[in-house]
């Protein structure tokens, strides 16, 4: 049995979760799975059912007058469910008072910040975003979304130049450090010790192979799992990454190790299905 956080899970009051989650599906030109509703007590729900222990939640600000009521919100999702759920923060590069809005993160117990350049519509790199960055670096992680072939908002090569201007950043590049450009981004990233992805929203497309081949390029110390709730069955997800003949110690900091150490997580008992444990098993005897 083996412990599972899931890194990447946006929540939203359940009185906007079905638009919220409806534009996020159109933005990505619908995805090939049903969605979740989006609440946190799906993700808990569904979550649990998938052997899921802990979850990490956030949401994305749209408008810098979002970002107070958004960070609220999580928070007050995180106290609903003690243990369970970490929360990071939503920024705006459009606020007028950055501090305020990282002091509030904090007062919160927000554990970090969440960034969608591609949704927000700001480069990656451009001048604003270094100040969150610099501002951040000693402070909490930032989660980005990166890469879209469709956008050169969040590419490889501006997550590679925050990384160099901010080593003592921790960066976590969402979606294996590139969403639709994984193996580009990878070839560029995987040098960048600050650099952690996730896996959320990848492996489906790439498939066991290219995954596995991804996964060791950045190595297993800097991956974690992530899942893109509400919109990929989480169950799938487990079964992916168990499948593609990765090894028992790599599996453990994918899954958990590396996220406990990230946000500080205690994880008290073990929380995955049957079906995932042996399939894990399984592929790790083949090698």
């Amino acid at each position: 049995m083996m412990k599972i956080i899931d890194t990447h899970c946006h929540i939203y009051p359940e009185k906007i979760a079905h638009k919220a989650v409806d534009t996020v599906e159109a933005f990505y030109d619908r995805l090939p799975r049903d969605p979740f509703d989006g609440t946190a007590a799906e993700l808990v729900r569904s979550g649990h059912e998938a052997g899921i222990g802990h979850f990490v939640v956030f949401s994305v600000a749209t408008t810098p007058q979002q970002v107070s009521s958004i960070n609220r919100f999580i928070a007050r999702e995180v106290a609903a469910y003690p243990g369970e759920m970490t929360g990071l923060g939503a920024m705006h590069l459009e606020s007028d008072d950055y501090e305020r809005d990282l002091q509030e993160i904090e007062a919160l117990g927000l554990k970090g910040v969440k960034l969608h350049p591609d949704i927000q519509k700001f480069e990656a790199d451009e001048a604003r975003a270094m100040k969150v960055y610099e501002m951040c670096e000693e402070r909490m992680p930032i989660c980005i979304h990166a890469g879209d072939r469709r956008y050169n908002f969040s590419g490889p090569e501006r997550m590679a130049r925050i990384a160099e201007n901010f080593p003592h950043l921790r960066l976590i590049c969402a979606h294996m450090g590139g969403w639709s450009v994984w193996e580009q981004a990878s070839e560029i990233l995987w040098k960048y010790d600050n650099i952690l992805v996730d896996c959320s929203s990848s492996l489906y497309w790439l498939g066991p192979e290219r995954s596995k081949t991804v996964i060791r390029r950045y190595g297993a110390d800097r991956v974690l799992f992530g899942t893109d709730y509400p919109f990929w069955p989480q169950k799938e997800e487990i079964q992916d990454l168990c499948g593609m003949g990765l090894k028992e110690e790599e599996l453990e900091k994918i899954f958990w190790k590396n996220a406990a150490e990230l946000y500080h997580v205690e994880m008290d008992g073990a929380a995955t299905p049957d079906n995932a444990g042996k399939t894990g098993q399984q592929e790790e005897s083949k090698e």
